[in-house]
């Protein structure tokens, strides 16, 4: 799995609908409306390194309102919680 953390500027007077055409987008698993420096922020996570190209470039930055984006690929994750778990749709005993 490959993760990375897209930075998106956006139309101010777009956000709610710039985030939820984000969010909708295959292989974005969260949207943030976030203050600071910019608008939006996505965590984007694939199978495939190829796969980030095509989420970023080709759909995230093409989603109507978007005006920007600046991307961090993951190299390692440090969390005192399970993602794999956090992520499970199984159902405890």
């Amino acid at each position: 799995m490959f993760t990375a953390i897209a930075l998106i500027d956006a139309d101010v007077a777009r956000v709610p609908e710039v985030c939820e055409g984000v969010a909708a987008l295959d292989g974005v698993s969260e949207v943030y409306s976030v203050t600071g420096d910019v608008d939006l922020v996505a965590i984007v996570r694939v199978r495939r390194h190829e796969d980030l190209a095509d989420v970023i470039a080709n759909r995230i930055g093409k989603v109507p309102g978007v005006t920007g984006t600046r991307t961090y690929i993951a190299f390692q994750a440090y969390s005192r919680h399970d993602l794999e778990e956090a992520f499970a749709l199984g159902i405890e005993d």
